[in-house]
């Protein structure tokens, strides 16, 4: 293990979000505290450590980040067992987020698809049902973007590296970012 090169770029991810994501998560914070003042949700979806990223999100929106306030409407599609593994026998994993979405989702909710290389096939088809639905989509994506990058409304990708294991610590540095200014926003 190489901690010099590591640390390095760990700290060139954290320095990339703090100054070419600046405005995109500022942006992305605005439009989500806006649709949870109005009555929506947000729907987070992602598999493995990603799916542990949206259960994180979910989990500080629900519950709270730093202040003592309200909770804010969340659902993560990657928790209930039942219905991912009903979805995934009758039909194929490919379909357990999408008619998620289907079912839960409404027009002006937001969903954030959370994958790092931006390919993952039931994002991309969670992410397709969302748009035809009027559900604002977000791809939270690293390297490249993938093809999740080509086609929702907002994408904030973690660019700076193609290390599965960067990208989601700058996710999670992201997910921090929105939670506190959200708070901030709606209180």
């Amino acid at each position: 293990m190489n901690w010099n090169q590591i640390s390095q770029e760990y700290v060139g991810v954290a320095q990339h979000i703090f100054s070419e994501l600046k405005d995109p998560v500022h942006q992305l914070a605005n439009e989500l505290a806006g649709r949870l003042q109005q009555g929506n949700k947000v729907l987070v979806c992602g598999n493995g450590g990603s799916a542990g990223d949206a259960q994180h999100m979910v989990g500080e929106l629900v519950n709270r980040f730093l202040k003592e306030r309200k909770p804010y409407a969340g659902i993560a599609l990657t928790t209930d067992t039942s219905v991912l593994t009903a979805i995934g026998n009758d039909y194929n994993y490919d379909c357990v987020f999408e008619k998620q979405v289907e079912a839960l989702g409404k027009k002006e909710d937001a969903l954030i698809g959370i994958s790092t290389s931006g390919n993952a096939e039931n994002v991309c088809r969670a992410i397709t049902a969302a748009k035809k639905m009027g559900i604002l989509t977000i791809g939270f994506t690293g390297g490249t973007g993938g093809r999740v990058g080509t086609f929702v409304d907002m994408n904030i990708c973690v660019s700076t590296t193609q290390s599965t294991p960067r990208i989601q610590e700058g996710h999670g540095l992201i997910i921090h970012l929105l939670c506190e200014r959200i708070e901030e926003i709606i209180g």
